[in-house]
C-alpha cells in the first residue's frame, strides 16, 4: 500500500498567490497520503519543454516537506509547469534505503509512480532482457512503457501501443506515468487500488489523490468517485485540461483487444 498525489496543470502565468495555493495543495495530498506509505517520499516537478527534476528521500512525508530540497522546488513552479508527481512508499520489495527503490522511478524518458504489487516482474524482466536499475517490481511498468513514445501519434494509436504490453502485468496496481517526450501527456492505470481526480477551474488544473477523503475534504460536493473506471488506460494532456476538465483526451480498456476508445 502507498499513496500517490499529482497535480497536472495547464502551462499559463498565474499569480504568487495561485502558485502558492496550488503548492500547498499539493503538500497537503502528500502529507494525507503518508498514512499509506510512511517509509520513503518523493516528488517529480515537470516543465512543458521537458525539463525535469525527482527528489526523493526514505522519510516519511512529514519529515521530507521540511528538507531544503522540497521546499526549492516551489521556486521551480513557473508557468511552464505542467506535472507535480508525488509519491509515499510503503516497501514491498526493495529497500527504501536504496534511492532507485523509491518513486518516483525513472526508466530512460519515461517516469512515474505506482500504488500496489506487480507479482511477475521478474519474469518480466528476463523475457525482455531489460536492464534492471533497481529491486523494487514497480520499475517494471515504465520499463514496459520506455520503447513506445507517445509523440508524434495520435492519442488513442498510443494506447492501443502500450495495451499488448500493459496486459502482462500481474498483480495489483494503480499508477500514473509521464513521458519526456510528449511532457504535456499522463497516463493513469487503476486495478485493484484506489485513485480519485478532481478538476479545479480556477487553477486550470487536475488533481489526483489515492485519499479520496482529501479531495472530498477540500473541495466538497463537487467531487465525485466513480470518474475514474477500474482497467482502462486513461490519458490526460496538460494542454487540454482546460478545455476537457475532468474528462481524459482518451480512454482504452485494459484488458479489451477490441479496437476503439475516444479521443483523436
Amino acid at each position: 500500500m502507498c499513496g500517490i498525489a499529482a497535480t497536472l496543470l495547464t502551462p499559463q502565468a498565474r499569480s504568487a498567490s495561485l502558485w502558492d495555493d496550488i503548492w500547498q495543495d499539493f503538500t497537503e495530498n502528500l502529507l494525507i497520503n503518508e498514512k499509506r506509505g510512511p517509509e520513503a517520499t518523493g516528488v517529480a516537478l515537470l516543465h512543458k519543454d521537458g525539463r525535469l527534476r525527482i527528489v526523493k528521500q526514505a522519510v516519511a512525508a512529514h519529515e521530507f516537506v521540511k528538507t531544503a530540497v522540497f521546499q526549492a522546488l516551489r521556486q521551480q513552479l513557473d508557468a511552464e509547469t505542467v506535472l507535480l508527481l508525488g509519491h509515499t512508499r510503503y516497501p514491498t520489495q526493495g529497500s527504501p534505503q536504496i534511492r532507485d527503490n523509491n518513486h518516483p522511478i525513472q526508466v530512460g524518458p519515461v517516469f512515474g509512480v505506482h500504488n500496489g504489487r506487480i507479482h511477475n516482474d521478474r519474469q518480466l524482466f528476463a523475457q525482455a532482457a531489460y536492464p534492471r536499475r533497481a529491486q523494487v517490481d514497480s520499475e517494471i511498468i515504465f520499463q514496459l512503457l520506455q520503447p513506445h513514445s507517445p509523440a508524434q501519434t495520435t492519442y488513442t494509436n498510443y494506447l492501443q501501443t502500450i495495451q499488448t504490453p500493459l496486459q502482462q502485468l500481474e498483480g495489483d496496481f494503480t499508477f500514473l506515468a509521464a513521458d519526456r517526450r510528449a511532457p504535456g501527456h499522463l497516463l493513469l492505470v487503476k486495478h485493484h487500488q484506489p485513485m480519485s481526480v478532481y478538476y479545479h477551474a480556477q487553477w486550470s488544473a487536475l488533481i489526483f489523490s489515492s485519499r479520496y477523503i482529501f479531495l472530498r475534504k477540500k473541495f466538497g460536493q463537487r467531487v465525485r468517485n466513480d470518474l475514474l473506471l477500474p482497467d482502462q488506460l486513461i490519458l490526460y494532456d496538460a494542454m487540454r485540461v482546460h478545455e476537457q476538465q475532468q474528462f481524459p483526451v482518451a480512454t482504452l480498456p485494459l484488458y479489451s483487444a477490441v479496437e476503439g476508445g475516444c479521443g483523436e
